[in-house]
């Protein structure tokens, strides 16, 4: 074996050293009659989404370990111990509303420098007893996905949004469940991640309890009546490659519910229901759904929370039938006036946030079947460019995507919405 090999990784263990003590000492997530189960303990959480902690805990462009490090430290102060984290982006680097550096730079073709931050990020929520849901694709832009997966299939140069237009973007990604050739390229991501073995442990994916789930994707969609089909095939041919690739971990679609599913909710109850998918997930935009409006963010805050309560029950009612835990595990709120400024308030954001808390507070007491929720998302320390309103490279990394407004929906640490999520954790706990 070579020197340089055995003394990175030597180096490697001592810089984590207690990674693998801690893990042998716990037990995987399970689900058991519709509730998580964590170290013998029904599983309740406040959670929050923090997709670009694998690029803050790599060594190469864009990492920062020292920041990861006080960023996790600072979503366990306030109780936070789930983090819903994006694997890697896919493609080249430099594309319009693209989160970059990416992962998988062509099919099959990884970022070393962005696995070996996965590495390091699961080894540091290990100490702190966090767990991870781990997103392996995406329906969007922004980290490549569908749209990267047609390109490097032959389909043509993917559309970007931003650039071209919603209409053409969908049309062009509604052909990722019906390509064979794009699906057998997941397929191989899929097993080339899932089957990782950790540099700084040693010790194999499919063997960590640090991961609660592996999700097949971000908000995967039909995109158009004519793919429901393929896309409920796909979903369930995927479930089952990964359960038969790793028993131990739990398996989540990632689907936004309804609004993800062409407005079917049968179709939504049809992918949770196959016996690889172990829990059902939601998101909720009340923004981008046209529930708040921009101009009248307070005035519309009642009827945003209304929409939302009939949201989570629609879907609560299919989760209580097949005896599921249901997740919110994105939702967010503009800053007050629709700022994009940290320094901004966040009342309407706050009061939302908590009738959406104060759900999986109700249902952690009655052991009802909403578990949990993951807000959008863990902004931290992250400071903004005040030259611009979207992310360009060498900015700093907080909760919006290179596709969105810096600021729109991250929760900084400065924020009262920290002190909301503090004091919700400490009442479940």
């Amino acid at each position: 074996m070579n020197t340089h090999f055995l003394l990175g990784l030597l180096l490697s263990v001592f810089v984590c050293g207690a990674c693998t003590s801690t893990s042998n000492q716990k037990q995987f997530i399970t689900v058991k009659n519709g509730q998580f189960i964590k170290n013998d303990r029904p599983y309740y959480y406040i959670g929050t989404n923090f997709w670009y902690g694998a690029i803050l805990g790599s060594e190469g462009e864009g990492g920062d370990k020292n920041r990861l490090i006080a960023e996790l430290d600072s979503l366990a102060a306030i109780g936070v111990d789930n983090l819903r984290i994006l694997v890697g982006a896919d493609g080249v680097n430099g594309v319009t509303a693209k989160v970059e550096p990416t992962l998988q730079v062509a099919p099959g073709v990884y970022n070393d420098t962005i696995l070996a931050g996965l590495d390091y990020l699961l080894c540091e929520m290990d100490k702190r007893d966090m767990s991870a849901v781990l997103y392996l694709n995406n329906s969007w832009e922004w980290s490549g996905g569908y749209g990267q997966y047609l390109e490097w299939a032959g389909y043509g140069k993917a559309p970007i949004p931003a650039v071209d237009g919603w209409d053409k973007f969908q049309m062009f990604v509604g052909q990722y469940q019906k390509s064979d050739s794009c699906k057998a390229l997941f397929a191989d991501h899929v097993r080339n991640i899932v089957t990782r073995t950790n540099r700084y442990t040693g010790r194999k994916y499919i063997d960590d309890p640090t991961i609660m789930s592996w999700q097949i994707g971000n908000e995967p969609r039909a995109f158009g009546e004519e793919n429901k089909v393929s896309y409920a095939l796909w979903i369930h041919e995927v479930a089952n490659l990964i359960k038969g690739l790793d028993p131990n971990h739990l398996i989540s679609t990632g689907s936004e519910g309804y609004q993800g599913t062409e407005g079917d909710i049968q179709l939504w109850e049809l992918i949770h229901s196959y016996k690889n998918v172990d829990y059902m997930t939601i998101h909720i935009w009340p923004y981008n759904w046209g529930w708040a409006k921009k101009n009248d963010l307070s005035g519309t805050l009642a009827y945003s929370i209304e929409q939302t309560t009939i949201y989570i029950q629609k879907h609560l009612q299919i989760a209580e039938k097949y005896g599921r835990p249901l997740v919110i595990e994105e939702f967010g709120f503009p800053r007050d006036e629709f700022s994009f400024e940290i320094e901004s308030s966040t009342e309407n954001r706050d009061a939302y946030y908590e009738s959406v808390f104060g759900k999986v507070l109700e249902n952690s007491i009655t052991k009802g079947y909403l578990a949990g929720c993951n807000f959008w998302a863990w902004g931290g320390s992250a400071k903004k460019n005040e030259a611009h309103t979207f992310w360009v490279k060498g900015d700093d990394y907080m909760g919006d995507p290179a596709q969105e407004e810096q600021g729109l929906y991250s929760v900084f640490q400065s924020d009262t919405s920290v002190d909301m999520v503090k004091k919700y954790n400490v009442k479940m706990n």
